[in-house]
């Protein structure tokens, strides 16, 4: 299983972001399958960061093998979604992009990939049309709609299968949108889709 993570996906989070570059096709990073936080496990705060960022995010889960997958038929290898957190240490984030280097290990640490639970995108309006928010210590602090993305679903797992074999229950984070900040030990966190919770776990 791997984690397929997209950069840069939303409008407002670019410009929140100070990110100036304009994007032709879907920024990719990797994340482990150490990286997951799922069943509502607390996520700890690691020792090597002083200001870890929550980035809440549409999470689709791969249900078919797949390589060259036209956008016409990426509908067919997913039918399950939920919403993720894809927690970024931005200190280290920002002195490794300032000297140049890979960022992996602001992205990919242990437990950075929360992960709430499934449901079936049949009981949404549809892929690309899901509203979705985060809830730290019962207000919201973060909210988009997949209609915002810049690269929607279905192009992600098109350009993704050029670069990557899809497996069965391989997962994309699909991006965030504006609203990043950080966690602090105590912190509750609840993300939904639409009104259905799907996410609940606090920060120690």
């Amino acid at each position: 299983m791997k984690i397929i993570a997209v950069g840069m996906n939303y409008a407002a989070h670019n410009k929140e972001m100070q990110h100036t570059l304009e994007l032709t096709e879907p920024t990719f990073f990797m994340k482990g399958d150490s990286s997951l936080l799922k069943d509502g496990k607390p996520f700890f705060i690691p020792d090597f960061s002083s200001e870890v960022h929550y980035e809440t995010e549409i999470v689709i889960r791969i249900n078919r093998l797949g390589k060259n997958i036209a956008e016409r038929f990426a509908h067919r290898y997913y039918g399950e979604i939920t919403v993720g957190i894809d927690f970024t240490a931005r200190d280290l984030q920002k002195r490794l992009r300032s000297q140049g280097l890979p960022w992996e290990i602001s992205k990919a640490f242990d437990n950075s990939a929360a992960l709430g639970t499934f449901i079936p995108v049949s009981e949404t309006e549809g892929i690309d049309h899901i509203p979705f928010h985060m809830e730290i210590n019962g207000q919201t602090v973060q909210e988009g709609n997949t209609s915002q993305l810049l690269f929607p679903v279905n192009r992600i797992i098109a350009h993704a299968s050029r670069y990557f074999t899809l497996k069965i229950g391989d997962l994309i984070y699909t991006g965030t949108p504006s609203g990043v900040g950080p966690v602090h030990i105590g912190d509750h966190l609840q993300g939904y889709i639409g009104d259905r919770k799907l996410l609940d776990f606090y920060v120690r």
